[in-house]
C-alpha cells in the first residue's frame, strides 16, 4: 500500500472512530507499527491530526475529511449514481453543481456524454467548486461559470457573500447537491454553513433539485441546513437504501432513483 493510500485510509478510519492506537492501525492496515507512528508523525505535522500517547485523534469534536484525503469508498456507488444523474440532464441545459466526491463524479459523467460532446454551448455549468471548474474547463463544449467566493480548503469550494453577485443574477435549469446527511424531516444538510448558504442559493436559482447521495448519508442530520425535502425534486442514491426510506420520501414528493 502506498503511502498516499496509507493516509488516506488512517484520516477515514480517524473520521469514523475519533481516536486510533498504533497497534490497532497496523493490524487493519497491514503495516508496521513503525510505519504507523511514521505516518501520524507526518499527518500531525500537517495539522491533519492531534498525536497522542500510542495514537491520534481528529482535530476538535466536529471534523470534515478534507476532500483530497477522500479515498474512492463507495466509489462504484458514486460513480453510478453520477451516470444516473447526468442521464437527467438534458443537452443545453444551465446545471449548478456544489462541491464534493460525487457532484465530482457527475461533472465526469457529463464529460464522457457523446450526445454533450459538441455544441453552444453543449452545457453551461455553474459551479462554486474549483476542482470541478478546473477539470471542465478543458472542454470547450461546456460554458463553465465559476461563483465568487472565498476558497475553502477542505473542499475546494468557494464560499462567502462574494458568490451572491453572481447567483443573484443568473437561473439555472437543474441544481445538484452533494451533501452530507438528507433527512425526511431535517432536509438537507452540509457541515459548514457557509458552503450550505452558498448550496441553498443554487437551489433557489434553480428549477429543479437533485441530490445526489449514497445511502450511508440518508437519515443523517448534520450542523447546517441547505434546504427542506420539499424543495428536492429527484434524490439518485444507490441500492442498498432501505425501502422503508425510499417510501418516507416518496411520500413528501421526492422522486427516488436507486441505481
Amino acid at each position: 500500500m502506498s503511502r498516499d493510500a496509507r493516509w488516506k485510509a488512517l484520516l477515514e478510519l480517524l473520521v469514523e472512530q475519533g481516536r486510533l492506537e498504533v497497534e490497532e492501525a497496523a493490524a487493519e492496515l497491514g503495516v508496521s507499527a513503525a510505519t504507523i507512528r511514521r505516518d501520524f508523525d507526518q499527518l500531525a505535522e500537517q495539522q491533519m491530526l492531534v498525536r497522542t500517547r500510542g495514537g491520534a485523534v481528529v482535530h476538535g469534536v466536529s471534523y470534515e475529511l478534507p476532500l483530497r484525503y477522500k479515498t474512492a469508498r463507495r466509489a462504484s456507488e458514486k460513480q453510478r449514481i453520477a451516470k444516473a444523474v447526468a442521464g437527467l440532464v438534458s443537452p443545453g441545459e444551465a446545471v449548478g453543481l456544489t462541491g464534493g466526491t460525487t457532484t465530482t463524479e457527475v461533472a465526469r459523467a457529463l464529460a464522457v456524454r457523446a450526445d454533450l460532446a459538441s455544441g453552444s454551448p453543449a452545457l453551461t455549468i455553474v459551479t462554486n467548486a474549483l476542482n470541478i471548474a478546473n477539470e471542465l474547463a478543458v472542454r470547450p463544449q461546456f460554458k463553465i461559470v465559476l461563483t465568487g467566493g472565498v476558497a475553502r480548503p477542505s473542499s475546494y469550494e468557494l464560499i462567502g457573500p462574494l458568490a451572491d453577485g453572481v447567483l443573484s443574477q443568473i437561473t439555472m435549469d437543474v441544481a445538484v447537491l452533494g451533501v452530507v446527511a438528507f433527512d425526511v424531516t431535517h432536509g438537507a444538510a452540509a457541515h459548514d454553513e457557509a458552503e450550505a448558504a452558498i448550496n441553498r442559493l443554487l437551489c433557489e436559482r434553480a428549477e429543479r433539485v437533485v441530490v445526489a447521495a449514497d445511502s450511508s448519508k440518508l437519515g443523517q442530520r448534520a450542523f447546517a441546513w441547505i434546504c427542506a425535502t420539499g424543495a428536492v425534486d429527484t434524490l439518485v442514491t444507490d441500492t442498498a437504501v432501505e425501502e422503508e426510506t425510499v417510501r418516507r420520501f416518496e411520500e413528501t414528493g421526492v422522486r427516488v432513483l436507486a441505481v
